[in-house]
């Protein structure tokens, strides 16, 4: 049975990712940071893959309790076959650069940047044990570019720096069967980072080309396809889900 770990996977578009995932038989640790309403809904609605499923507290910023998810997943499950960074913090305020102070753009790079760092640190020699591996991080719309955004500076920066990690990974490791890609999400918000694409259909998205809102299960689809077995020659790639919205520049002329 193949087993994931999942940051920020009890809500939101890690959510998404942990249910499909389940429903394709794998097994999954799942660390949350403070939403146990959203932990015992996830426990509720899987109460049937309970034997496949734990929850790990802990707070991606803080390198000890990444240490501790990734010995908890090992001491449950034994083995680690995918590593799936959903969790980073994002600043919806829009501010400038010169605007940000010394704590946000720390938490932003810690959060987004050197929390895979010190997992990926953990995880790859499971991996290499193993001789298999996938490894999924999350950019933004254009990150292997390096484009610039206005008002996401740290945010940015963190990401674009994670798409040099990312393609690095997947060249150093790709001799012991780890690949390892981002996906970049759309302008996925509000109850639809939740939601099917079923639903999604029955609305209107005027900003999107292909006319509806993006989900969750996209991104989730798209990221159970690169853990399949047989996906092991994508790797080093960036795929963005965008539904062909520009989502860097949507509001630079507001």
């Amino acid at each position: 049975m193949r087993h994931a770990l999942i940051t920020a996977g009890a809500k939101g578009l890690g959510r998404k990712v942990t249910e499909l995932l389940l429903d394709k038989g794998y097994s999954v640790t799942v660390n949350y940071r403070s939403d146990e309403q959203a932990v015992r809904s996830l426990a509720e609605k899987y109460r049937s893959a309970a034997d496949r499923l734990q929850f790990v507290r802990g707070d991606v910023t803080n390198k000890d309790d990444l240490a501790a998810l990734v010995d908890a997943a090992m001491e449950r499950f034994g083995r680690i076959d995918c590593l799936i960074n959903n969790a980073g913090p994002y600043i919806f305020e829009r501010k400038k650069l010169a605007d940000y102070t010394e704590d946000e753009w720390y938490e932003m790079i810690e959060g987004n940047l050197s929390a895979v760092f010190h997992l990926v640190r953990r995880t790859i020699p499971i991996m290499r044990q193993q001789r298999f591996g996938r490894i999924i991080t999350y950019g933004f719309q254009g990150a292997a570019d390096a484009p610039g955004w206005v008002h996401r500076s740290a945010f940015g920066a963190a990401k674009v720096g994670l798409v040099s990690l990312t393609k690095t990974i997947a060249l150093e490791e790709a001799e012991y069967g780890i690949t390892a890609n981002m996906v970049c999400p759309g302008n996925i918000v509000g109850e639809m980072k939740e939601a099917g694409i079923a639903a999604a259909r029955n609305k209107r998205d005027a900003e999107t080309p292909i006319g509806r809102p993006g989900t969750g299960e996209d991104i989730a689809r798209v990221i159970a396809f690169l853990c399949e077995d047989n996906s092991d020659f994508i790797t080093g790639a960036v795929i963005d889900i965008t539904g062909g919205a520009n989502v860097i520049y949507r509001h630079f002329f507001r």
